[in-house]
């Protein structure tokens, strides 16, 4: 793809499944890649498989909801490769998602949790990455939103929420900032088979939502990131305030 060797990109929440599969695509592009995770062990992991194949990267721990870890994270790319060209926003508490229900029953402070991180830290990423972009004159914003924004699914209701705000934060930030060449755009996946997708799904589980589908197969993390790659690239730089929907299809839209 054109345009991303030599550039320096932000994964947020890149310490595995399509963050990870981010990472590495866009170091196979010829990017440097700084690598942020709740985990410093699985950003640093990530980043050391990066530099192992002859890439350029760093892997840092940060949490998506502490204002100061994101500010460092994006200063930390600046003080390490010169500069940010483009933030893969990616970060997610998953493990809360199994208590995230419906209307009737989701605790507040599941509903609060999903909030801070997937609209609070998406947010504080989006408000630390745009001087740094504009410094350079423009860049991407990528962010990692989900089919269930548009499917009304009966459980998942914080989630469902968080994705649709997410969706806000997209369309402000290319309307306010587009002109000075600021691109902000978002990824949809639908199932992905991440390892903890993999490990909690059953066959008949994942037979029946390749049924709904109309692909030959589920989807792997290196859909999302090749997705992710060409809206970071100079190939997507006609693309703006989008939601894109990578999921076998099963939404159509």
């Amino acid at each position: 793809m054109r345009g991303l060797r030599d550039r320096v990109f932000v994964v947020a929440g890149g310490g595995s499944g399509i963050g990870a599969a981010t990472a590495q695509r866009l170091a196979e592009e010829g990017a440097r890649v700084v690598i942020g995770d709740y985990s410093a062990g699985n950003a640093g992991q990530v980043a050391a498989q990066l530099e192992a194949a002859g890439a350029r990267a760093l892997g840092l721990r940060f949490d998506m909801v502490n204002e100061d870890s994101v500010r460092a994270l994006m200063a930390a790319a600046v003080e390490h490769f010169g500069g940010l060209d483009g933030v893969h926003v990616n970060a997610a508490d998953v493990a809360i998602l199994q208590s995230d229900t419906d209307a009737e029953t989701l605790p507040m402070e599941v509903f609060d949790r999903t909030m801070a991180v997937n609209l609070r830290g998406h947010l504080l990423c989006t408000r630390h990455a745009l001087p740094e972009l504009l410094k350079r004159g423009g860049g991407s914003l990528v962010y990692t939103s989900s089919a269930s924004a548009f499917m009304g699914e009966p459980q998942r209701l914080a989630y469902a929420i968080s994705k649709n705000g997410l969706h806000g934060i997209v369309r402000h930030v290319a309307t306010r900032w587009g002109k000075q060449g600021v691109r902000a755009n978002a990824v949809a996946p639908g199932l992905v088979m991440t390892e903890p997708a993999r490990a909690m799904l059953t066959a008949e589980q994942r037979e029946a939502v390749l049924g709904i589908s109309r692909s030959t197969r589920l989807g792997e993390p290196r859909d999302i990131a090749a997705a992710v790659a060409f809206l970071m690239s100079d190939d997507g730089e006609w693309i703006n305030g989008q939601v894109m929907s990578v999921d076998g299809g099963v939404t159509m839209r």
